[in-house]
């Protein structure tokens, strides 16, 4: 099994379809690797020329996604929207070949539901999310991300590991990485509230930071 984060490496995105192209562009757009798959060999070749590495094969079958390496990435989007049971057993298939963290669409809430059972780790609905923004989630331990115009962004993230058990009269350090912090949530808190000095970054706590898109991006990827 390999050593690697879930949030290092390459990410796979299967299904070519609106959504998953569009998802495809823009992890593409952040400098990440991406392997995008699709049955049919025409969206195959229309995508090809705009990205890196695009493959035609069936993704229900864990031989041939293990033939394209995805076992060597920490990450897959199973895109997939006209059929529900190639979702399905798609996500079947990275959950049997070990994927760290597997994202699917779901086009309801029963489809939701399947997805989440047979081993989904992050069901979610491409109606409600841009590809953008979904992108920026996938690739870091954001909870959840609002961005602001063209360079903006709050965040919703986890403490850090390297900010656990210092004190929030600490919060100066946090002047390097440019984010700030506007909200605090510690473990057994039903909600948020302004930082003040004598806490501690627990293990579970919950931050929201703003900063720039980069800074919010670069903090929520610190160990």
């Amino acid at each position: 099994m390999s050593d690697r984060k879930p949030d290092e490496g390459g990410i796979a995105v299967i299904g070519l379809g609106r959504f998953g192209s569009h998802l495809a562009e823009s992890l593409s757009a952040l400098g990440r690797e991406v392997l995008a798959i699709d049955r049919d060999a025409q969206q195959v070749q229309k995508w090809s020329p705009m990205l890196d590495q695009v493959a035609q094969a069936d993704a229900t079958d864990e031989g041939a996604l293990r033939q394209l390496g995805v076992t060597d990435l920490g990450r897959a989007v199973v895109a997939i929207g006209a059929s529900v049971e190639a979702s399905v057993l798609t996500v079947l298939a990275l959950v049997e070949l070990g994927v760290p963290q597997i994202w699917a669409r779901a086009t309801s809430g029963q489809h939701a539901k399947i997805l989440s059972s047979v081993g989904a780790h992050h069901v979610i609905f491409p109606e409600a999310e841009t590809g953008e923004r979904l992108a920026h989630l996938i690739i870091s331990r954001m909870l959840d991300f609002v961005e602001f115009g063209e360079a903006f962004a709050v965040a919703r993230i986890r403490v850090p590991p390297s900010l656990l058990g210092r004190p929030t009269s600490e919060i100066r350090l946090l002047d390097r990485y440019g984010v700030r912090i506007i909200g605090i949530r510690r473990p057994g808190e039903d909600r948020y509230r302004y930082v003040s000095d004598g806490l501690e970054f627990a293990e579970g706590t919950v931050l929201i930071v703003e900063g720039t898109i980069e800074q919010v991006q670069r903090f929520s990827t610190l160990t």
